[in-house]
């Protein structure tokens, strides 16, 4: 029986878990302050969350890996479906709601892993040559890319959407392609962007960049009120006034960070923030094992060296920009001044550290 192999439980990260239920468990807390039906249904989703991880640890995936483009194909049919049959809130149609139950869910997120998934699997299928991919290789790609990212865009979900195009081109970088597709891709971009930019974006998106640009608008001020307001412990439930009388809006997904910080304060914020990076420090930890063999090779080793001037130049401009926005105050740039002259050092002189200090350096 598959739940008595030893073997099986072997490899399963326990750490993770007990990193993930915390943060489960204070995102539950919130929300439960903020609604309870909201609470209600994030523990359903807890609830299958928790089954679908089971069984993707217990189930054989390499003899099943012949089911990924199906589940792709599921998934840009329910993306076709949310066109037809979604459901709109704050201006996007971007759910489908399940009949009987009243919950939605959303196929954007459902195609993220089966994206990568279907990208992997197209690779393993057909591996690029000693030159990499060739334009007829790479348009095959680029149909699986453009597929889900033009479907989410029209939602719209430009996040989400330029999620997928970012992840499916940033692996076919890695792979390998063609250097003449990518320079005569970046060359088209380059050309077309003010086009994009004035027929292609909505008045919304081009109000987030600017924003983003320029003078913060009225959702990140009373977020960096909320902030301010939580000091180092956090106020209670009445006092959370940010949150309390709606100045902080829809503090349950898009500003929860802020809202957290308003109940919890930055204590609570640091607790949840180490949560949340810890998961990837672990990974990042096992990739540097197997890094570890390869930087035993001597090519290996040199070109490290080599890429640690190009990355000591790019810290010493970061750090005088840095220093000419500062505060006029000695200790902030004193202590700026000693990391970066540490960090200098460690890149240009290419001391010796494990590969997990060169990944996080």
């Amino acid at each position: 029986m598959i739940l008595l192999d030893r073997r099986l439980w072997s490899h399963f990260d326990f750490i993770s878990p007990c990193l993930i239920i915390p943060i489960i468990i204070l995102s539950h807390m919130l929300i439960s302050d903020s609604s309870d039906f909201l609470a209600s249904k994030q523990l359903v989703y807890f609830g299958f969350g928790a089954v679908a991880f089971l069984a993707f640890f217990l189930l054989p995936l390499r003899r099943l890996e012949w089911l990924i483009p199906l589940f792709f194909w599921f998934c840009v049919v329910l993306l076709v479906g949310v066109e037809f049959f979604g459901v709109s809130k704050l201006g996007a149609k971007r759910w489908l709601e399940i009949p009987f139950v009243h919950f939605t869910i959303q196929p954007s997120e459902i195609m993220k892993p089966a994206f990568i998934m279907m990208i992997a699997y197209l690779i393993k299928k057909r591996p690029p040559g000693p030159d990499g991919y060739g334009l007829k290789s790479f348009v095959k790609f680029s149909f699986y890319i453009m597929v889900p990212f033009a479907l989410i865009l029209k939602e719209p979900d430009l996040g989400s959407a330029l999620i997928l195009l970012i992840s499916g081109y940033g692996i076919l970088f890695l792979v390998g392609v063609d250097k003449r597709i990518w320079i005569t891709l970046a060359a088209i971009i380059a050309i077309s962007a003010p086009v994009l930019y004035d027929y292609g974006l909505r008045d919304y998106q081009k109000k987030r960049i600017a924003d983003f640009l320029g003078e913060p608008s009225y959702q990140v001020r009373q977020s960096v009120i909320a902030i301010g307001n939580g000091g180092l412990w956090g106020k209670s439930e009445d006092e959370a006034t940010q949150s309390k009388f709606k100045f902080l809006p829809i503090s349950t997904s898009d500003f929860i960070f802020a809202y957290t910080i308003e109940r919890h304060g930055f204590m609570g914020a640091l607790v949840a923030t180490l949560g949340m990076i810890s998961p990837s420090f672990i990974v990042i930890y096992l990739i540097s094992t197997f890094l570890d063999n390869f930087l035993e090779l001597t090519i290996i080793a040199n070109a490290f060296k080599g890429i640690k001037i190009a990355v000591g130049i790019l810290i010493l401009d970061a750090a005088v920009t840095m220093i000419k926005k500062m505060h006029k105050k000695k200790l902030p740039r004193a202590i700026m001044l000693c990391s970066c002259v540490v960090m200098l050092c460690i890149n240009i002189f290419s001391w010796n550290f494990s590969s997990i200090s060169l990944m996080l350096i």
